[in-house]
């Protein structure tokens, strides 16, 4: 997660690489690859510093894309899943053009990240730059920080403590999650692609959040009760990627389904919510 400070710093002025890294980059036969994975992605933090990650979104990552032309790099653009806002299309496929609400709360982060992709997309087209566009869907797995508002972590974290588990609406409202090894697995494919324009990396089942909440429930053991409150504005009511395109072009599909992926997440969490105890 990034302070925000470095977010500020990000969007405020170019990075500057000291003389040696520009001597390694000039001289080295490989092309360096420039990552972009800055921008807050959390509820949590981009309600907190909305201002800040739009300037990420749009002036961090012209100063970054102008490293990338200027040294030869290779970008590879983490974007979202958020670009299709709420969906009126379903499964989203990457020619979908979205549906998001331009001012309203969550437009911070989802307007940041459309403007990425299309900053990105004018650098290879105008600057040649060798561009990827990564549409990351919802993700999880251990490392995943336990109080940024997102739905693994919520209900882990509630669970393991014996809170009420809360649920945003009636829980009909779907989601589609994603182990952060299969995900990372897609990614480097995407990376070592011809492929630039935006690929969709996300698993494809589809689980509504009382489905979700439940599966939790039986993973950890807990006794944790479930609590409905109201529904956020704009909050998406469906979100599943079609993935033909990752498929065909990259070979990839995710291997791991939630509950074994919650199996899998279950002792960083715990060990997290324990360490909170302690303090």
């Amino acid at each position: 997660m990034c302070t925000g400070r470095a977010i500020r710093a990000a969007a405020e002025t170019p990075v500057r690489r000291s003389r040696a890294a520009a001597e390694t980059t000039t001289t080295t036969r490989r092309r360096p690859r420039r990552p972009t994975r800055t921008s807050p992605a959390s509820p949590e933090d981009y309600m907190r510093l909305g201002i800040e990650t739009l300037m990420v979104g749009s002036a961090g990552t012209k100063n970054l894309l102008d490293i990338a032309k200027n040294y030869g790099a290779k970008f590879l653009h983490a974007s979202t899943s958020e670009c299709y806002g709420d969906p009126l299309v379903h499964p989203q496929t990457e020619e979908y053009w979205g549906h998001v609400n331009p001012i309203g709360p969550r437009s911070v982060y989802d307007e940041s990240k459309r403007f990425s992709e299309a900053l990105v997309t004018a650098y290879h087209r105008y600057h040649k730059v060798d561009t990827r566009l990564v549409r990351i869907f919802n993700t999880y797995g251990p490392r995943l920080h336990m109080n940024d508002g997102r739905v693994i972590s919520n209900f882990l974290a509630q669970a393991l403590r014996g809170d009420d588990i809360t649920i945003y609406g009636d829980g009909s409202q779907t989601r589609s999650f994603c182990y952060v090894s299969d995900e990372i697995d897609g990614i480097v494919r995407l990376s070592k692609s011809d492929e630039h324009a935006p690929v969709n990396i996300g698993n494809p089942t589809e689980w509504t959040i009382l489905e979700c909440a439940k599966a939790v429930l039986a993973v950890t053991g807990s006794n944790s009760k479930i609590v409905h409150r109201p529904l956020p504005q704009d909050d998406p009511l469906q979100r599943k990627p079609d993935i033909s395109k990752a498929r065909r072009l990259l070979g990839w599909d995710p291997k791991i389904d939630l509950e074994n992926g919650l199996k899998l997440s279950l002792e960083y969490f715990r060990s997290c919510v324990g360490a909170a105890v302690k303090q």
